[in-house]
Protein backbone atom coordinates (compact mmCIF):
# COMPACT_ATOMS: atom_id res chain seq x y z
CA UNK A 1 0.00 0.00 0.00
CA UNK A 2 1.27 3.71 -0.84
CA UNK A 3 0.97 5.86 1.53
CA UNK A 4 2.42 9.48 2.24
CA UNK A 5 5.73 8.71 4.01
CA UNK A 6 6.66 6.15 1.40
CA UNK A 7 6.03 8.72 -1.51
CA UNK A 8 8.10 11.25 0.25
CA UNK A 9 11.03 8.92 1.78
CA UNK A 10 11.45 7.20 -2.01
CA UNK A 11 11.66 11.38 -3.22
CA UNK A 12 14.06 11.53 -0.85
CA UNK A 13 11.69 14.56 0.92
CA UNK A 14 11.86 15.95 4.20
CA UNK A 15 8.78 14.81 6.44
CA UNK A 16 6.58 17.95 7.23
CA UNK A 17 2.75 17.69 8.08
CA UNK A 18 1.98 19.66 5.21
CA UNK A 19 3.56 17.36 3.18
CA UNK A 20 1.88 14.82 4.31
CA UNK A 21 -1.52 16.13 4.44
CA UNK A 22 -1.00 16.95 1.11
CA UNK A 23 -0.17 13.61 -0.18
CA UNK A 24 -2.89 12.34 1.69
CA UNK A 25 -5.73 14.35 -0.20
CA UNK A 26 -4.12 13.42 -3.22
CA UNK A 27 -4.17 9.89 -2.49
CA UNK A 28 -7.52 10.10 -0.83
CA UNK A 29 -9.24 11.29 -3.88
CA UNK A 30 -7.38 10.18 -6.76
CA UNK A 31 -8.57 12.86 -9.36
CA UNK A 32 -6.92 16.20 -9.77
CA UNK A 33 -6.94 18.85 -7.53
CA UNK A 34 -6.74 22.64 -7.22
CA UNK A 35 -4.56 24.81 -5.02
CA UNK A 36 -8.18 26.04 -3.55
CA UNK A 37 -9.24 22.36 -3.35
CA UNK A 38 -6.32 21.52 -0.69
CA UNK A 39 -7.35 24.46 1.05
CA UNK A 40 -10.49 24.09 1.92
CA UNK A 41 -10.13 20.55 2.27
CA UNK A 42 -7.21 21.12 4.90
CA UNK A 43 -9.48 23.68 6.77
CA UNK A 44 -6.55 26.50 7.03
CA UNK A 45 -4.67 24.20 8.87
CA UNK A 46 -1.64 25.71 6.70
CA UNK A 47 -1.15 28.69 4.59
CA UNK A 48 -2.00 29.42 1.42
CA UNK A 49 1.89 29.79 0.57
CA UNK A 50 2.88 26.73 2.01
CA UNK A 51 0.93 24.46 0.28
CA UNK A 52 2.12 26.63 -2.97
CA UNK A 53 5.98 25.67 -2.02
CA UNK A 54 4.75 22.02 -1.47
CA UNK A 55 3.02 21.88 -4.72
CA UNK A 56 6.31 22.97 -6.68
CA UNK A 57 8.02 20.53 -4.52
CA UNK A 58 6.25 17.97 -5.46
CA UNK A 59 6.20 19.39 -9.25
CA UNK A 60 9.74 19.22 -9.03
CA UNK A 61 10.31 15.96 -7.64
CA UNK A 62 8.10 14.58 -10.46
CA UNK A 63 5.14 13.38 -7.84
CA UNK A 64 2.33 15.05 -9.06
CA UNK A 65 2.06 16.61 -12.52
CA UNK A 66 -0.02 19.46 -14.32
CA UNK A 67 -3.89 19.31 -15.53
CA UNK A 68 -5.32 21.99 -17.73
CA UNK A 69 -8.97 21.72 -17.31
CA UNK A 70 -11.47 24.27 -19.32
CA UNK A 71 -11.74 25.99 -15.62
CA UNK A 72 -8.67 27.74 -16.30
CA UNK A 73 -7.37 26.96 -13.03
CA UNK A 74 -4.22 24.56 -13.18
CA UNK A 75 -4.87 21.26 -11.27
CA UNK A 76 -2.92 19.01 -10.36
CA UNK A 77 -3.30 15.21 -10.75
CA UNK A 78 -0.53 12.25 -8.30
CA UNK A 79 1.93 10.53 -10.95
CA UNK A 80 1.52 6.52 -10.97
CA UNK A 81 4.76 5.43 -10.62
CA UNK A 82 4.36 1.87 -9.57
CA UNK A 83 8.12 1.75 -8.05
CA UNK A 84 9.97 4.06 -11.04
CA UNK A 85 10.89 7.36 -11.44
CA UNK A 86 10.53 7.68 -14.94
CA UNK A 87 7.17 7.50 -16.29
CA UNK A 88 4.80 9.50 -18.84
CA UNK A 89 2.50 12.39 -18.19
CA UNK A 90 1.50 12.92 -21.41
CA UNK A 91 -2.26 10.99 -20.94
CA UNK A 92 -5.59 11.83 -21.41
CA UNK A 93 -7.57 13.60 -18.90
CA UNK A 94 -11.17 13.55 -18.47
CA UNK A 95 -13.40 15.99 -16.48
CA UNK A 96 -17.26 14.96 -15.76
CA UNK A 97 -19.51 17.68 -16.63
CA UNK A 98 -21.62 16.11 -13.64
CA UNK A 99 -19.74 16.24 -10.87
CA UNK A 100 -16.78 18.50 -12.10
CA UNK A 101 -14.00 16.19 -11.28
CA UNK A 102 -10.80 15.86 -13.46
CA UNK A 103 -9.15 12.09 -13.51
CA UNK A 104 -6.22 10.90 -15.15
CA UNK A 105 -6.63 8.34 -18.16
CA UNK A 106 -3.57 6.78 -18.02
CA UNK A 107 -3.86 3.65 -20.19
CA UNK A 108 -5.00 5.60 -22.87
CA UNK A 109 -1.82 7.42 -24.41
CA UNK A 110 -1.84 10.33 -26.66
CA UNK A 111 -1.71 10.24 -30.60
CA UNK A 112 1.67 11.30 -32.26
CA UNK A 113 1.50 14.80 -33.32
CA UNK A 114 4.11 15.62 -35.83
CA UNK A 115 5.17 19.35 -36.07
CA UNK A 116 5.64 20.87 -39.12
CA UNK A 117 9.96 21.83 -39.29
CA UNK A 118 11.18 24.22 -36.44
CA UNK A 119 8.73 23.34 -33.93
CA UNK A 120 9.75 21.97 -30.91
CA UNK A 121 7.06 19.80 -28.59
CA UNK A 122 7.09 20.74 -24.87
CA UNK A 123 3.91 19.41 -23.52
CA UNK A 124 0.89 18.37 -25.03
CA UNK A 125 -2.46 17.22 -23.47
CA UNK A 126 -6.07 16.24 -24.12
CA UNK A 127 -9.25 16.43 -22.04
CA UNK A 128 -12.02 14.93 -22.83
CA UNK A 129 -15.29 16.13 -21.50
CA UNK A 130 -18.24 13.73 -20.23
CA UNK A 131 -19.79 11.94 -17.64
CA UNK A 132 -17.89 9.96 -15.42
CA UNK A 133 -18.91 6.25 -14.25
CA UNK A 134 -20.01 7.20 -10.82
CA UNK A 135 -22.32 10.21 -12.36
CA UNK A 136 -24.00 8.08 -15.13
Amino acid sequence: MTTPLHILKSHKLRITDCRIEIMQEFLNKQVALAHSDLEDRLNNQFDRVTIYRTLNTFLERDIIHKVLDDSGATKYALCSHEGVHDHDHEHVHFKCETCGETTCLETISLPAVKLPDGFEKREMSLLVQGICDKCR
